[in-house]
């Protein structure tokens, strides 16, 4: 059995899909492992460092995946990867299926077997596999210190001979994981942090962190079965603005990290409010590339506006390729050891599998996921 990790394309991308002690553990399985030349140097991994953990290290994304039966990526392939990769493979990777379906029609005719692990369900079993949390993760954690780096004041209070230097405030938008992990940071650093989240479950976790949870009363449900947040109510939507609107203007640092899977992000942070922010005060919203938690943010962009420092860095986890690469490569390696390679180290995926139905986008020239079926 052959596994292609091919190189990332995408402009700002810099993770990389299998790391040297991924590589160990696949030829442990039984399989050879092919990398496209340059397909780690974004995470610090050279051609050579692949070598010696037993790789083959291909020249181009042609001769990488020519008779692969499993290829690794990050994000989607281009276009002209896809027409690359060996029809019957199967593709594994952060497929985007939200955004990215226009290459579904290209899957299926090449009967690719493509797998977006986004969608794994959000059970105990799929935990080691889970590669939205292990990168939102360190996107909440970059997210606080590139808001640091941009904020032009000492976070931890400090007391001097030449007086006391209060400490900043800071307010997460969002207790997922990456708000969670942002929420510990700031703390780490010594800021006074806030945090809101429409789900009332999610108070125990911040307040846990040391943080102050501020809600919005309400009868609603605010999860859904997968334990993401909702879409709420015109009512409660007009309730949260004004709970923001009173918090946002004492906050000197700001971290939107809400999202709703398939649809564009929730304004959270108004046009109004960042006009009644503190001068030099800094938002950093990780929902921008999903249309941002604010409609003043800029996709990859930071800017200043009314005197507010707005950071629009849509892919935050390959601001800290190495760790990110390192993860997600372990996430790949437990779904796939688990799920596609059976004992005997041959292909042998287990298609009824929860996780594998739940995560299996096309396979035998159709588009097989429910959510994404034309109807």
């Amino acid at each position: 059995m052959k596994i292609a990790v091919l190189r990332e394309r995408k402009e700002g991308e810099l993770r990389v899909a299998a790391t040297p002690d991924s590589v160990k553990k696949y030829i442990n399985l039984g399989a050879n492992v092919s990398v496209e030349t340059g397909a780690g140097l974004g995470s610090s991994i050279t051609d050579e460092v692949y070598q010696a953990a037993g790789a083959i290290i291909c020249a181009d994304p042609q001769s990488c995946v020519g008779n692969a039966d499993i290829v690794l990526k990050v994000r989607p392939p281009e276009s002209n990867e896809i027409s690359f990769i060996p029809e019957g493979a199967l593709l594994i990777g952060m497929l985007e299926p939200y955004t990215s379906q226009s290459y579904f029609n290209m899957y299926a005719l090449k009967n690719i077997s493509a797998v977006s692990l986004e969608l794994l369900p959000r059970i105990s079993r799929a935990q080691s596999m889970d590669v939205l949390s292990s990168q939102s993760n360190l996107a909440g954690y970059r997210a606080v210190i590139d808001a640091v780096a941009t904020f032009g004041k000492a976070v931890p209070m400090m007391m001097t001979a030449a007086g006391t230097v209060a400490p900043a405030k800071v307010l997460v938008l969002g207790a997922g994981v990456a708000g969670l992990q942002a929420i510990a940071t700031a703390k780490r650093l010594g800021a006074v942090v806030s945090a809101f989240d429409v789900r009332p479950v999610v108070k125990e976790q911040v307040e846990s962190l040391g943080a102050k949870f501020i809600e919005v009363a309400a009868e609603e449900n605010a999860e859904t079965s997968g334990g993401y947040a909702r879409e709420m109510s015109e009512d409660y939507k007009r309730k949260q603005e004004k709970l923001i609107f009173d918090h946002i203007q004492k906050q000197d640092v700001v971290i939107s990290t809400a999202l709703i899977p398939g649809k564009p992000a929730p304004v959270l942070i108004t046009e109004e409010m960042v006009q009644n922010m503190k001068p030099g005060s800094v938002i950093v919203d990780l929902a921008v590339a999903s249309g941002g938690n604010c409609p003043l943010s800029e996709l990859d962009q930071v800017v200043d506006k009314y005197g507010v420092i707005i950071v629009g860095f849509s892919n935050m986890p390959s601001r800290v390729a190495v760790d990110a690469s390192g993860l997600y490569a372990r996430n790949l390696y437990n779904y796939i050891s688990t799920l596609i390679i059976g004992k005997d180290g041959t292909l042998d995926v287990k298609w009824d599998d929860e996780l594998v139905v739940g995560t299996l986008l096309t396979k035998g020239g159709t588009i097989v996921h429910k959510q994404f079926q034309v109807k």
